[in-house]
């Protein structure tokens, strides 16, 4: 076996040597699939071995046979020459076979990783040049020199531990940038990798944000400065003011003015604002011309003057002319009119940098001092300063950001005015400030309303338009393009065009009011960086008419009461008014003049001149008790649909109750806890009376037994007559002498008053033959057709089921036994009277007769 080694040279190394794979039909490399003829004379070169060192070192070769092999080869250590040293024979050995050795090795095919992405470094501007601010770290999967990784930047980088430094001789400066982006390269060793050397890098970004540190001493603003003193001015009054600003922006100190030369004795100066002020008379002033020397310094947190500081000079001149006005200056000399292009909402308090104006008065003292101030749009811009004296550099200041908008104008146009103060001529100058807008996306779109209400016909098709929104944004280019998007728990139905807002069914959406006829969901336009808004939709579905009206049963029976109704009900499925609305008619009947059907409320109820059975056995031959009516129902949609049912009508008697109670009870038969809870209003109104006549009665014979100072009074009150308890017999307590219900004889059925089916149904019996009138009387109840009373009726004339009714004759304790005697006469003329008016009549015959004692007692 051929072993191919190769050794490095002197020096320490980190990476091992590599041979180069040229490929099989290369004479040099590492001898992969390498062949030799067997006339190849000894001594000839055959090959020769080609490798390198990643780190530069020298590279030695070296070749090994396996033990007990003859040594055919042999390699120059230093440039890899292979010679054959022995001759070949074919015949001897057909294959030759040199075996080499081969060591498998990583292939370069992984690129280096960082680790911990996002870098992000705080570094304070004052941060010494070398020091250390960051560490990279990234990793390379690969073995050898193909997992080396060597960092790059454009700054100065630990080449292997990735380490960032601020380059010698470079400093940070947060006034210059606040905010670096480093780009760094880690590169791995390079490497085979399918027969290619390649090399590979990955990059990342270093955020570095810079810290502002307090090592920018201040700065004037609107040098140079210039005073005047005239003759006419007065001690206190103001030349000049200087304003100083702390260069540290990030976090600024505020600064403390003053005069550092001997110009104190006549001038002085606020350390707070900056205004220098004379202190003395113009006529002890000996100089025309006046040097003054202010010095601007930081103050600490407690207020301690720091080491950053500032000097200025202001020139104060002594004049007594005025002779020329203010006038404005651009750089290429006088100038009406300064424009700048900026864009929409900068910060407030920022310095509107692209005005290059200086304002000049060529007088001295106080006939060159003038104020400045902006003709425009109040509190938009400020002008800084505001008084001036000779000439200053005039700043503007951004005042109200959201005025400066694009959207509202393109363009602002101000006036500056220099006017002068204290001259008697007023001179006066003024000059044009444009400023020309650039839009940014600072508007977000807007629905042109918060919630938008649509209706669809419930028929409508997949597909069916529904509403269209629509959103505006002022922006202008990409930036006020809206898009529309649609969500919510009610959307499922619905879809939202992107660009036009219309908003319309799914093509596989049915609409059913029945099911639901409400939706509700939101609507979103937003633009192209994200902002947005939205706005709620309302969606009703109207109901068409596409449900039949419905009766509970085909077949309908009823008992009438003469002079009562009945009631029929149908229903409509439908959603809305007018579709799920009835109408009722009766569209059969035999006679057809007998009955009259309430239209709404399906109530059907006899002509009014019908009042007593013996009526309705005259209007037909037959002399039937019962009555067939076809009834329709109809709703009033368009179109409009109907169905009819057959409704059998028993027509019965009962006994004929006056007044308003009787009435009550005759409409609430169908209703008894009606009945019952009325009974209980008028018991609980008695009992109020009653408390209410008793506190009364007491307050006035408290009242009339009080012994007064003048006289004495004796009311003697007479005995009651006969005189009872009040006490309560509770109706519906069976048995004993005061229970109301004995006053009440149910008719015996074997009479033919009633007959009461085993589903307590009550049917009533008629004879066709008149009844003997015997007083109290009440008109017959069955009808002629009615079969006689048998023993065992066929089970086709078995009583037909019919609303349960009660007959009872009144009848006296002291007549008990006529009452008897005649019982099987009058049966068939019970009245059938709930037990409460009973109970009604009890208590206000007690009630008045409780009344009338209790007058007595005061006569």
């Amino acid at each position: 076996m051929l072993w191919l080694r190769l050794r490095l040279g002197e020096g320490l190394s980190n990476y091992a040597p590599y041979f180069y794979d040229n490929g099989p039909s290369s004479t040099n490399g590492n001898m992969a699939l390498f062949s030799i003829s067997e006339d190849t004379p000894v001594g000839t070169q055959v090959y020769i071995l080609n490798g390198t060192d990643p780190e530069g070192d020298a590279v030695w070769f070296g070749l090994t046979f396996e033990k007990g092999t003859r040594e055919y080869l042999r390699v120059d250590p230093k440039s890899g020459n292979i010679t054959l040293i022995q001759e070949l024979d074919r015949e001897v050995s057909v294959i030759w076979a040199v075996t080499i050795r081969v060591f498998v090795t990583d292939a370069n095919d992984e690129q280096p990783e960082f680790q911990n992405l996002p870098f992000t470094a705080d570094v304070p501007e004052d941060t010494a040049a070398g020091s250390s601010i960051y560490r990279v770290q990234a990793v390379d999967k690969d073995m050898g020199s193909g997992g080396s990784v060597t960092y790059y930047l454009q700054f100065t980088i630990d080449g292997h531990s990735g380490v960032l430094r601020i380059k010698p001789g470079e400093t940070l400066d947060f006034e210059t940038t606040t905010l670096h982006f480093v780009t760094v390269v880690a590169k791995d060793g390079g490497g085979q990798y399918k027969g290619k050397h390649q090399v590979l890098t990955s990059t990342a970004t270093i955020t570095i944000n810079v810290l502002d540190a307090q090592d920018t001493p201040p700065a004037f603003i609107g040098t140079p400065y210039f005073g005047y003193v005239y003759e006419v001015s007065l001690p206190g009054s103001e030349i000049a003011t200087v304003f100083a600003k702390d260069g540290d922006e990030g976090n600024p100190n505020p600064i403390h003015y003053s005069i550092i030369n001997s110009n104190e004795d006549v001038f002085t100066i606020n350390s707070t604002s900056g205004c220098i002020s004379l202190t003395a008379y113009p006529v002890t002033l000996r100089n025309e011309l006046y040097e003054i020397k202010v010095k601007a310094t930081e103050l600490g947190p407690s207020e301690e003057l720091l080491d950053y500081n500032a000097m200025t000079m202001v020139t104060v001149r002594v004049v007594d002319l005025n002779n020329h006005p203010p006038t404005f200056y651009g750089e290429n000399g006088p100038q009406s009119q300064f424009e700048v292009t900026m864009y929409e909402h900068p910060p407030e308090g920022e310095i509107l940098r692209g005005l290059k104006i200086t304002v000049n008065d060529s007088d001295q003292g106080a006939n060159a001092k003038f104020k400045l101030r902006l003709v425009g749009p109040g509190r938009v811009l400020r002008v800084v300063p505001q008084t001036v004296l000779n000439e200053a550099q005039v700043t503007v200041i951004v005042e109200d950001s959201a005025a400066i908008d694009y959207e509202k104008g393109k363009s602002l146009t101000y006036k500056l005015l220099a006017v002068e103060i204290d001259t008697p001529e007023r001179f006066s100058a003024t000059a044009d400030i444009v400023i020309h807008l650039l839009d940014t996306n600072d508007n977000t779109p807007r629905f042109t309303s918060e919630y938008y209400i649509a209706r669809i016909p419930e028929n409508s098709p997949g597909g069916s338009n529904v509403v269209s929104v629509t959103a505006n944004d002022p922006d202008s280019g990409l930036w006020g393009e809206v898009k529309y998007s649609i969500y919510g728990s009610g959307s499922d139905l619905f879809l939202i065009h992107p660009s036009s807002g219309i908003i319309y069914t799914q093509a596989w959406a049915t609409l059913d009011a029945e099911v639901k006829s409400k939706y509700n969901f939101y609507v979103k336009a937003e633009d192209t960086e994200g902002k947005y808004s939205l706005a709620e939709v309302f969606v009703t579905v109207l109901d068409i008419n596409d449900h039949v009206p419905e009766f509970d049963d085909s077949l309908v029976e009823r008992t009438m009461i003469i002079g009562a109704p009945v009631r029929v009900e149908a229903v409509d499925a439908d959603a809305e008014s007018p579709n799920n609305v009835i109408e009722y008619s009766i569209m059969q009947a035999e006679p057809d003049n007998i009955f009259d059907i309430n239209a709404e409320t399906g109530e059907i109820k006899l002509k009014s001149y019908i009042k007593s059975m013996e009526i309705v056995q005259n209007i037909t031959k037959q002399k039937d008790c019962r009555w067939s009516l076809v009834v329709q129902a109809r709703d009033r949609g368009s179109p409009s649909f109907s169905t009819t049912a057959v409704v059998n009508i028993d027509i019965t008697e009962a006994t004929q109750l006056k007044g308003p109670m009787a009435a009550f009870l005759l409409q609430s038969r169908h209703n008894p806890m009606k009945a019952l809870g009325v009974v209980a209003g008028v018991i609980s109104i008695l009992v109020g009376v009653t408390v209410l006549i008793s506190t009364a009665m007491f307050l006035r014979n408290t009242k009339s037994n009080r012994i007064m100072p003048a006289r004495r009074i004796i009311i003697r009150r007479r005995p009651p007559r006969d005189h009872k308890p009040w006490t309560f017999n509770v109706p519906f307590r069976g048995g004993g002498g005061n229970d109301p219900l004995n006053k009440f004889v149910v008719g015996d059925p074997e009479a033919g008053s009633v007959s009461i089916n085993p589903n307590k149904n009550i049917r009533p019996r008629c004879s066709r033959s008149k009844p003997n009138p015997l007083p109290p009387r009440a008109p017959c109840l069955p009808p002629p057709s009615c079969p006689p009373l048998s023993s065992n009726p066929r089970p086709s004339e078995r009583p037909r089921a019919a609303v349960p009714t009660v007959s009872g004759a009144l009848a006296s304790k002291g007549s008990r036994r006529s009452s008897q005697s005649r019982e099987s006469n009058i049966s068939s003329e019970t009245t059938r009277i709930p037990v409460s008016s009973a109970l009604v009549s009890e208590l206000k015959r007690r009630l008045e007769q409780k009344i009338i004692e209790s007058n007595s007692s005061y006569y």
